[in-house]
């Protein structure tokens, strides 16, 4: 099995009859997902998503791929194809539009309408080809055609791309239900039809891979979440996805059945959920779904309420509510379903929310304690029978951690495919396909693009860590007038200390060694305000080291007069 290395240089020209896989995001980590392919000078994207901070990115909102190594080559993009709504594999696109803004859009029907939705409040409005399962299109040199896979959300699909160099099948995300909700299978007839014309390279979803047998159908939660209506007394609260239609759908056939009426809360729940029932796919009988504006009207047992937050989430409403800091309080008795995974990384903020509920009385109903999620991605099981249909030349697993990855190449070897046609690669990682064998030749830059606020890509790895500092550590000030000719103080030093947990007149102890230090730099002739800062603050730091173990962050100010 071929894998990156660390010194890797930057790919070299693409040689005559050769076509390259290029990931931006996905590998290595579960969202981000992104994936170039070039052939003939010309690029098709598949997906463009975004992946969720973690706490040792503060204030970060969204993490997107870095476009950089395509950046002066957006006029060579032929179109981006949307395998699926989930955020992991759209939320990128508005930020890459607004870099060129008719870069085609291919997708499903509800696929296209989430997208647009989104870009509406980017004020973009893109150009769009909405294809089905079976429909094969030219989007300049690729051949594309789309296959219907199964996910947690409708109209998934996995996308075949020919080129006279061969052809790659990128899976999407999937799984092999045989009993769907709304009855579409994963086109397995499909993927043999594919297999028996030759599939050259096969990108694989290894979400799963690491999980033994196969994923549970989504209907099985069906039965769970009538036993938690049945025994409800008081609301119903309900986090998913705001994209996760199915398990909505399963959420409003129990409140159907037990007599309650549903409001959703959330801009993007509303939002994806009009967009769902508008379209046909989440079918809500007559007068339940109501305004969240009306339930004041309704007794308690009457009511449920579909949000976000399922992720621990700081700013999204389930989070808000552990945090009481919402207009719906959590009281005694009520019921809260986390109806969703765990993403790795949010574990943490996930347990926090929880408890906040259960501090304010509420029983919380997760994954941990009852079958309230089933995965939308393959196991093992269904990885190997998939890979026994596609018998694949060359394997390249994708969307996954390092472990998923690893654990999805084995599976792959296990079925046949050898092991110098298995390539493991990650993100920035350029593999080429020439003469029927998949090698990786080169690395781009892939690094996190950070979005704050309205700022993209402006705060960067040495922000986040000075907020680490002031979060754990605080923040000392110190402010000390200097004469610009001799270097001698005429004002200071003054220190004040925030988040520090050591009080102002604590540093009267360390003061004297800082004015001598001083002293001492401008008898040698040392004026200069940048380097009297570095030594105000080795003086300090290494004062504050030595008394309290702490390393806060140390921000000397130093003015000439």
């Amino acid at each position: 099995m071929s894998h990156p290395h660390p010194e890797l240089g930057p790919p070299p020209k693409l040689p005559e009859g050769g076509l390259r896989v290029t990931p931006l995001g996905g590998l290595g980590e579960i969202g981000r997902n992104m994936t170039v392919f070039e052939y003939g000078g010309r690029l098709l994207i598949v997906d463009c998503g975004v992946l969720f901070p973690e706490e040792e990115q503060p204030g970060i909102d969204l993490i997107l791929p870095d476009f950089s190594s395509i950046r002066d080559r957006l006029d060579d993009v032929e179109g981006i194809v949307l395998t699926h709504g989930h955020e992991d594999h759209i939320g990128g696109v508005p930020y890459l539009l607004r870099e060129k803004p008719d870069i085609p859009l291919i997708g499903s029907k509800l696929t296209l309408a989430l997208i647009e939705a989104k870009l509406q409040e980017h004020r973009i409005r893109p150009y769009t080809l909405e294809v089905a399962e079976g429909q094969r299109e030219r989007v300049g040199p690729f051949d594309c055609e789309f296959v219907a896979v199964n996910h947690s959300i409708p109209d998934a699909l996995a996308v075949a791309i020919r080129t006279p160099v061969g052809m790659v099948v990128h899976t999407g995300d999937f799984k092999m239900d045989q009993l769907p909700l709304d009855n579409r299978l994963t086109d397995l007839h499909a993927f043999a039809r594919l297999s028996e014309e030759g599939i050259d390279l096969l990108l694989s979803d290894s979400t799963n891979a690491e999980v033994p047998g196969f994923t549970a159908p989504e209907r099985d939660i069906s039965n769970v979440l009538r036993q938690v209506f049945a025994g409800a007394r008081k609301r119903i609260i309900v986090a998913s996805f705001a994209s996760h239609v199915h398990r909505i759908q399963q959420i409003l056939d129990a409140a159907h059945e037990y007599g309650r009426r549903v409001a959703f809360v959330g801009r993007s729940m509303v939002r994806n959920m009009g967009i769902a029932r508008d379209l046909g796919y989440l079918k809500v009988p007559p007068g339940l779904v109501v305004d969240v504006k009306t339930l004041d009207d309704l007794p308690d047992s009457e009511i449920v309420l579909v949000c976000t937050g399922s992720q621990g989430e700081p700013m999204a409403a389930l989070s808000r509510m552990a945090n009481r800091d919402h207009q719906i309080r959590i009281v005694q008795g009520d019921t809260v379903i986390l109806a969703s995974s765990l993403i790795p990384g949010n574990e943490n903020a996930v347990y926090r929310v929880i408890n906040g509920l259960t501090r304010w009385g509420a029983n919380v109903v997760h994954k941990g304690n009852a079958k309230v999620h089933v995965s939308g991605h393959a196991s093992a099981g269904e990885l190997l029978y998939f890979y026994n249909i596609c018998r694949p030349k060359n394997l390249m697993p994708v969307h996954g951690e390092w472990r998923h990855l690893r654990a999805n190449a084995e599976l792959g070897a296990l079925t046949g495919v050898p092991h110098d046609r298995i390539v493991i690669a990650e993100d920035g990682i350029a593999v080429d396909l020439v003469e029927g064998k998949a090698k990786i030749s080169g690395k781009v830059q892939a690094g996190y693009v950070y979005v704050d606020g309205l700022s993209v890509g402006d705060v960067g790895e040495p922000a986040l860590k000075d907020r680490k500092i002031l979060g754990d550590e605080g923040i000392i000030s110190v402010f000390v007038v200097v004469d610009s000719s001799t270097g001698k103080i005429t004002g200071g030093p003054h220190v004040q200390a925030r988040g520090s947990g050591i009080e102002d007149s604590a540093f009267t102890a360390v003061l004297p060694k800082v004015a001598e230090v001083l002293e001492r730099s401008a008898q040698d002739g040392v004026v200069e305000p940048h380097q009297l800062q570095q030594l105000i603050r080795r003086t300090l730091g290494k004062w504050v080291s030595d008394t309290y173990r702490r390393r806060p962050m140390i921000l000397p100010v130093v003015v000439e007069v």
